[in-house]
């Protein structure tokens, strides 16, 4: 629009006010702030990177920044066991949990049956869930999405005497070690970038951002004053027993034995409010013995190596939009975390999620619409 031969500016998203097809919107010069929308995702653990592979598949014109001050292998989900067996979220409705795990599922199937999975460290692992007493629930709301689940027989389950039911059934294991250094590679690969750098307040990513993902974790009761987000400390061995092929899950989920590609995961502790990241000798002791009590030729495990991380706890998982307000300035946040013990489980289905809000924040930032609307 030109006024006494002078170019005036036009409110944001004035390109959609012009004829023609939407890429018209690429060479609106007063709206070029907007034709890429600028993203940064704070957190570079599981969720972090899995929502920065999944937005620029969801939202059209991006760039997108990953920003942490800890990249794989210091992430808490690099000492995650990885397995997908869901952890159930007391305060979020069963079929939004079963559809996260199964879309996590089905993608992680994919790459487990393709010629990456290798790269990616994901594989099909069979094994058993059993239990003391009775479960509740003889079949839980995901045994139709993991492969063969069925009840055990009387056979298998005298390998187990203290346990009166158990459940087989084959799922998947990612290596957060290898899972994440490939997330990290298809990040860069469709353009995105890396930044090492600690972010005390949201508002330093304001104007350099459009909009940010706060995937944080526990750094949340900082960046998005989450009170109710906390640690439960998690304390591992990871031993060579490469002759172990069967996960052995007790149905309390305290204690468990994951063969992995490298090593096999013995667990473990949920110490809620612990922010001890040390490993103790006591704990570790004692998860050997438990485990050995399941699997006794654990005893000739070797290269015994300690491991603790944090898991991020809330009662239900955050996927939600925020528009924070700072006097004039206007800044939409998309929050995604407080997954606990589900991460690996439920993450690319809340990923797919959380970059459905961000293309909403992006959608209301191009479009005249009040930014109420965000």
């Amino acid at each position: 629009m030109e006024k006494n031969g002078e170019v005036t500016k036009r409110s944001r998203g004035c390109c959609l006010n012009w004829p023609g097809s939407p890429q018209a919107y690429a060479f609106c010069f007063h709206c070029s702030r907007m034709d890429t929308a600028r993203i940064a995702v704070v957190g570079a653990g599981l969720m972090g990177l899995s929502t920065a592979v999944c937005i620029p598949t969801l939202v059209p014109r991006c760039s997108v920044t990953v920003i942490a001050d800890k990249f794989t292998p210091d992430t808490t989900s690099d000492v995650a066991a990885g397995i997908l067996i869901p952890h159930a979220y007391p305060d979020t409705p069963v079929h939004k949990q079963k559809q996260w795990f199964r879309e996590t599922f089905d993608h992680l199937f994919a790459i487990a049956s393709s010629a990456e999975a290798g790269d990616a460290g994901v594989y099909l692992v069979s094994g058993w869930q059993i239990f003391r007493s009775m479960p509740t629930e003889e079949v839980p709301f995901w045994a139709d999405v993991v492969l063969g689940f069925r009840k055990m027989t009387e056979a298998e389950l005298k390998k187990f005497p203290q346990h009166v039911f158990g459940q087989a059934f084959t799922t998947l294991k990612c290596e957060g070690p290898v899972y994440l250094p490939w997330l990290e590679k298809r990040v860069k690969r469709s353009g995105g970038l890396m930044v090492p750098q600690r972010i005390e307040d949201l508002w330093e990513l304001h104007p350099s951002f459009d909009i940010v993902v706060n995937c944080s974790g526990l750094g949340s009761r900082q960046l998005a004053g989450d009170s109710t987000i906390f640690p439960v400390r998690g304390q591992v061995l990871k031993v060579q027993a490469p002759w172990l092929k069967h996960f052995i899950r007790d149905g309390s989920g305290l204690t468990y034995i994951y063969p992995g590609i490298s090593n096999v995961t013995l667990g473990g502790t949920r110490q809620k409010g612990d922010w001890n990241l040390s490993p103790d000798a006591e704990i570790s002791r004692d998860i050997f013995s438990r485990c050995c009590a399941l699997e006794p030729s654990l005893h000739r495990a070797c290269d015994i190596r300690e491991k603790v991380g944090l898991r991020p706890s809330r009662p239900g998982i955050r996927l939600q939009k925020e528009l924070l307000a700072q006097d004039s300035r206007r800044l939409p946040v998309v929050h995604h975390y407080g997954h606990g013990s589900g991460g690996f489980s439920m993450h690319w289905g809340t990923a797919l999620e959380a970059a459905r809000l961000v293309n909403e924040c992006a959608q209301a930032l191009r479009s005249p619409a009040p930014k109420s609307n965000l």
